[in-house]
């Protein structure tokens, strides 16, 4: 099983991301849920989305503690949430910023002369939602070139899936998404 968890603030797409994630899976057939929690209902709170994915039916129905995968759509929630909590040896953190992957302090891990238990990636997301119109400076909607990368840096969906599911959550400026969520596919690095 692969579980995957979004750290987010409201109105970014998080709950989004994670529901077309969780469709994409499902069209490529594999068991899927995804859910969000938040505290305060208002644009710009924290919020966690959760998703598991794997090849038979899926009886847990907890948030997901020990993720493989953790997105971090705004880097300034690291300051806030413990993004790196549980996740799995050998995990993937993706990163939302225009900051290289080794200026973030993630704990003892990244303090220590070993090399961290997991990987770091960053994307500036943001800069490829604005050149596509999606959301404002404020609140660049993320939520499909976030996909983008994940499905490149970790290769747990094809971006095509990823695509075909895109209309049942978000039918307004399609186009743009799309073009959005290849572009972060395409610019990612994959380590």
């Amino acid at each position: 099983m692969q579980e995957i968890r979004f750290h987010g603030r409201g109105g970014q797409g998080a709950v989004i991301a994670s529901r077309i994630l969780a469709q994409a899976l499902f069209l490529e057939g594999r068991y899927a849920q995804s859910f969000p929690t938040f505290g305060a209902e208002r644009r710009g709170a924290p919020v966690a989305a959760f998703v598991r994915a794997d090849d038979t039916f899926i009886n847990i129905r907890s948030r997901v503690t020990k993720p493989d995968y953790v997105i971090v759509m705004a880097a300034r929630l690291i300051e806030s949430v413990a993004v790196t909590d549980g996740l799995k040896k050998g995990g993937l953190i993706l990163i939302n910023s225009d900051q290289p992957a080794d200026s973030f302090n993630l704990g003892s891990a990244t303090q220590s002369k070993s090399p961290p238990p997991y990987q770091i990636i960053t994307i500036n997301l943001n800069r490829i939602a604005l050149e596509h119109k999606l959301g404002n400076k404020i609140m660049p909607l993320i939520n499909a070139p976030v996909l983008g990368a994940l499905a490149k840096v970790s290769g747990l969906v094809k971006p095509e899936s990823l695509i075909q599911a895109l209309p049942s959550f978000i039918p307004a400026r399609l186009a743009d998404n799309e073009k959005a969520l290849r572009q972060a596919y395409e610019t990612v690095i994959n380590p």
